[in-house]
């Protein structure tokens, strides 16, 4: 596979250190570093986003997460290796970047499960988190980025 363009945050260097600094934002506000990265990783699953798939997998592993759990990602509802918090951040995950529904796209129950187990601030950073992985995965299936094709 080919990409079918450079890729936008090469082309425009200062879209990348504002993702950067927008990343950097959200990590220092207190969602665990873990959960951050399952998020990371749902959200791409969802999408089909094989460069992130394989990205945030890697770092998972590298954080010393187990074959057990990276595998039960797609399945965590059915899986007992997420803990209550986790399970609340996936399930926002999937309602925030699904938007199923238009009547009621994140419904209640989703937004309030999640909203038990983290504070305002963390809450805010799992709504950013969703949103910038959203925007990578976009990215990256829009050009066609190939796994392992750049490291930006």
């Amino acid at each position: 596979m080919q990409s079918r363009m450079t890729h936008p945050v090469a082309v425009l260097p200062e879209a990348l250190k504002a993702l950067h600094q927008f990343s950097a934002v959200i990590r220092s506000a207190g969602l665990p570093a873990t959960t951050a990265l399952l998020v990371e990783l749902r959200a791409s699953q969802l999408n089909g986003c094989s460069v992130c798939v394989d990205m945030h997998a890697t770092e998972l592993r590298k954080e010393g997460e187990s074959d057990e759990r990276l595998f039960a990602v797609a399945a965590w509802r059915d899986s007992p290796h997420f803990t209550d918090a986790e399970r609340a951040a996936l399930a926002l995950t999937e309602a925030a970047t699904l938007l199923r529904d238009p009547a009621d796209p994140v419904p209640d129950a989703v937004w309030a499960d999640a909203a038990a187990h983290y504070d305002e601030r963390a809450l805010a950073a799992l709504v950013f988190e969703i949103a910038a992985i959203n925007l990578w995965n976009r990215l990256n299936i829009t050009i066609r980025q190939p796994v392992g094709a750049w490291t930006g």
